[in-house]
C-alpha cells in the first residue's frame, strides 16, 4: 500500500512553525514526512531556509513518522560530514530515516566561494561522496584523492544499519543513472507519461528499493485562494535544468519570474479548491507504482491544509 506522507518546505516556514506542522501532520494521518535541505529560498517572497539537520532531530524526537532529506553533498557539504549526521540521527531513531542525495542546485553551493562544475562533473563528484559516505558508515576508515579529498575519516557513532541513501533525479537519463549506486528513488510531480518513463528508466536499470514521489499543490477553501497561493509562492520554481540548478542569487529567480502566469504554474503544481479532484490526482500517482507519495502544499500555512486533507483525502486515498 502506498504511504503519503508530508513535505516540509524549509525555504517557505519558519522552523518552529514547520515543527508544529509535521506534529499536526501526524496527528492527522500522515504515514510520513520529507524535508528540503537548502541554504536559500528561490524566492524573496517565500524568505525562510532553516538548518534541515538541526530542524530533523527535533522533528524525529517530536513524532513517531519517518523522515528523509534531499542532501547534495560535495560543495557546500563534506561527504564525511554529512556521513556522521545520517549515522548520528540513524543511531538515534533506527529505521526511521533515510537521505536523498543529488548533485545540487548553484543558488546553495555558490556560498563556498568555489566555482560551479559542469553538470556530468558535479554526478562524478555525487559517486564520489556516496562512496565516501557508505563506507564511513559502513566502519571503515576513508581516505580519498580525488574530486572530493579525505583523510583517515572515521565514523565513532554509527548506526546498526545504515539508513537508505536515495538517488534523487528528475529525468530519464538520471534515474537509470541512479540505479547504478542508490537504495531507491525520488522523484517530483510530472505528467504521468514522463514519471511511468522515470520509473521504468530506475527499474529498468536494475534500480532497487522504494520509489517516492514529492507532489507540488495548492489547496485553499476558493479556487482564486488557491490560484493566488501557488502563482506567489511557486512562480519561481517552474523552470526546468538546468536554469534551475545554474541561477545564483534569490533576485535572479524573482527576476526570471516575473512575467510566469498561472498557467505556467499549473504545470508544476497541482490546484484545485477541490479535494476530491486532489484525490484523483494522487490515486492517477498512486497507480503509477510508486511506493510513496509526499504532498508539498506550496502555502505558507500549512494547518488549513493538514486538516482539510487529513480529514477528507487521506481516508480516501485509503
Amino acid at each position: 500500500m502506498t504511504e503519503y506522507g508530508i513535505h516540509a518546505s524549509h525555504e517557505q516556514i519558519p522552523p518552529a512553525e514547520l515543527l508544529a506542522a509535521v506534529v499536526a501532520a501526524e496527528r492527522a494521518g500522515f504515514d510520513a514526512a520529507m524535508c528540503s535541505d537548502h541554504f536559500s529560498p528561490w524566492s524573496a517572497r517565500q524568505g525562510q531556509s532553516a538548518f534541515a539537520w538541526s530542524w530533523l532531530g527535533a522533528a524525529l524526537q517530536a513524532t513517531s513518522l519517518s523522515f528523509g532529506v534531499v542532501n547534495a553533498p560535495g560543495q557546500r557539504y563534506h561527504p564525511a560530514i554529512i556521513a556522521q549526521a545520517i549515522g548520528t540521527l540513524g543511531a538515534m531513531y533506527p529505521g526511521r530515516f533515510w537521505a536523498a542525495l543529488g548533485s545540487g542546485e548553484y543558488s546553495n553551493e555558490h556560498v563556498t566561494g568555489e566555482p560551479w562544475p559542469r553538470k556530468e562533473v558535479r554526478e562524478e563528484r555525487l559517486l564520489e561522496c556516496v562512496g565516501v559516505i557508505r563506507g564511513l558508515l559502513a566502519g571503515e576508515e576513508v581516505t580519498r584523492d580525488g574530486l572530493v579529498k579525505v583523510d583517515r575519516a572515521k565514523l565513532w557513532t554509527r548506526p546498526g544499519t545504515a539508513p537508505a541513501l536515495i538517488g534523487a533525479a528528475v529525468s530519464t537519463r538520471t534515474a537509470a543513472w541512479c540505479a547504478g549506486w542508490a537504495d531507491g528513488l525520488v522523484t517530483v510531480n510530472a505528467p504521468e507519461e514522463h514519471l511511468r518513463a522515470m520509473l521504468a528508466a530506475y527499474r529498468n536499470a536494475g534500480g532497487r528499493g522504494p520509489t517516492a514521489l514529492q507532489v507540488h499543490l495548492s489547496w485553499a477553501p476558493t479556487e482564486a485562494a488557491a490560484e493566488a497561493i501557488a502563482h506567489d509562492q511557486w512562480r519561481s520554481n517552474v523552470f526546468t535544468p538546468p536554469i534551475c540548478w545554474d541561477l545564483e542569487t534569490v533576485e535572479h529567480f524573482d527576476v526570471v519570474s516575473e512575467n510566469v502566469t498561472l498557467e505556467q504554474v499549473r504545470e508544476v503544481v497541482n490546484i484545485s479548491a477541490d479535494p476530491q479532484r486532489h484525490i484523483e490526482w494522487l490515486r492517477g500517482y498512486a497507480a503509477l507504482g510508486f511506493d510513496r507519495i509526499y504532498l508539498h502544499h506550496v502555502g505558507q500555512d500549512l494547518r488549513p491544509f493538514v486538516e482539510t486533507f487529513g480529514a477528507k483525502v487521506l481516508p480516501a486515498l485509503r
